[in-house]
């Protein structure tokens, strides 16, 4: 599948400036801006549904009690 995306002069030096730099083409730039910015948002909403169940439970373990709880 193949998209097409429309730069401005600038915008399309400045990718073009980023891929080379890393080496790869500009297509694999932008694939993996797209499924870094999709992972961030996945963690972060995580990150706010485990802090809600937090915040009602705010107890904490140390390591040495967890392994006693789990018998390790």
């Amino acid at each position: 599948m193949s998209y097409s995306i429309r730069f401005t002069d600038e915008e399309r030096k400045l990718a073009d400036s980023y891929a080379k730099v890393h080496g790869i083409s500009l297509g694999e730039a932008l694939k993996s801006a797209l499924f870094e910015k999709i992972e961030d948002e996945y963690d972060i909403a995580l990150y706010q549904k485990v802090k809600k169940e937090f915040d009602k439970n705010p107890k904490t373990y140390t390591l040495s009690e967890i392994k006693e709880m789990y018998g390790l």
